[in-house]
């Protein structure tokens, strides 16, 4: 009970600081003065950092290793999306826990779901949510790449005077997504078709496995909210042990507790299944690594996973290869 007064009171504190504002207070910039960004996921400021450069001071809400399908505003976030120019963040029903205050904050603030721009022909159904798409659609760089676009084109409506500059910078980084793409289908092309299957913590990555032919198989379902049952833990050995799956995934911000147990099961089958390694899902790796920025992100889980399954990637990834000027 705690919990749920706490969350409630967080709540109305973002309405009433919500409600205190108005667009008539809000200052207009100088053309010089950088445009205050907060984005809720590393992958959305990761994308407006690289197309705003000196014009935009960004804030991502959530950090390495944090879940954002059970993440809650702090009093600290509603602080500075209150005060911020531009508020990103992805929709889709990613940030479950956020999206009622997002909605209300939007009838006062700059605020866009980037993802919900995205071709509906592109997006996921699943089957046990309806009513809703699969949110994880950064998996797939060449969709990412629209994400992108609205990324820009938000950027230049709240601050048309640098529309060249955004554009030039989203240029190139939308090159650079490119590349990634154009990697990540080499790279994975490698893994014989028997070896692809990906199983991991929750199904994170339906999106990968549309573009690159792999069978994904997640424990959770697409919201970590969800839980694994005993049936669902033995449903899961029975594929291992049937179809000889050696490796398995771990994630950075879900706990490796169902891997294990499948592991663990496969075991007292005579089936022995590794760990393949760690895959950066719903967030990236540590700031200021290759790894926390969206590239990196990619690059990292597309050469483990390829390498895991009996593919051949460099060892240390596109990153690798471009710094060998190959």
């Amino acid at each position: 009970m705690r919990s749920v007064r706490f969350g409630l009171l967080v709540l109305a504190a973002g309405f009433l600081a919500i409600g205190l504002l108005s667009r008539s207070t809000i200052e207009t910039r100088a053309d010089t003065e950088p445009l205050t960004i907060v984005a809720t996921t590393g992958m959305i400021a990761d994308a407006a950092r690289q197309i705003g450069g000196d014009h935009v001071t960004v804030k991502a809400l959530m950090g390495p290793g944090v879940d954002p399908h059970a993440y809650r505003q702090t009093r600290t976030d509603i602080a500075a999306m209150t005060r911020a120019d531009v508020v990103l963040w992805h929709g889709l029903y990613l940030e479950a826990q956020m999206e009622e205050f997002l909605q209300k904050l939007a009838q006062k603030r700059h605020v866009v779901a980037v993802a919900e721009y995205l071709p509906a022909a592109l997006l996921i159904n699943h089957d046990t949510y309806a009513d809703k798409v699969d949110p994880h659609v950064w998996m797939d760089p060449e969709i990412w790449s629209q994400v992108v676009m609205t990324v820009r084109d938000t950027l230049t409506e709240a601050q048309p005077e640098n529309r060249a500059t955004f554009e030039a910078n989203a240029a190139e980084h939308l090159n650079e997504v490119n590349d990634l793409a154009a990697y990540t289908k080499e790279i994975l092309s490698s893994v014989p078709a028997e070896g692809r299957v990906l199983l991991t913590a929750h199904d994170a990555f339906n999106y990968f496995g549309s573009a690159y032919d792999f069978d994904v198989i997640g424990i959770q379902g697409i919201s970590t909210e969800s839980e694994a049952g005993l049936n669902r833990i033995s449903e899961l050995v029975d594929a291992l042990v049937d179809r000889q799956i050696g490796a398995v995934f771990v994630e950075s911000s879900v706990s490796d507790r169902n891997i294990r147990a499948l592991i663990e099961g496969a075991a007292a089958r005579g089936h022995e299944v590794i760990v393949g390694g760690e895959l950066f899902s719903d967030a990236m790796g540590p700031d200021g690594a290759y790894e926390g920025t969206y590239l990196g992100m990619i690059d990292h889980n597309t050469t483990t996973i390829a390498n895991a399954l009996g593919g051949d990637a460099p060892e240390r990834g596109m990153n690798g290869r471009l710094s060998a000027g190959s």
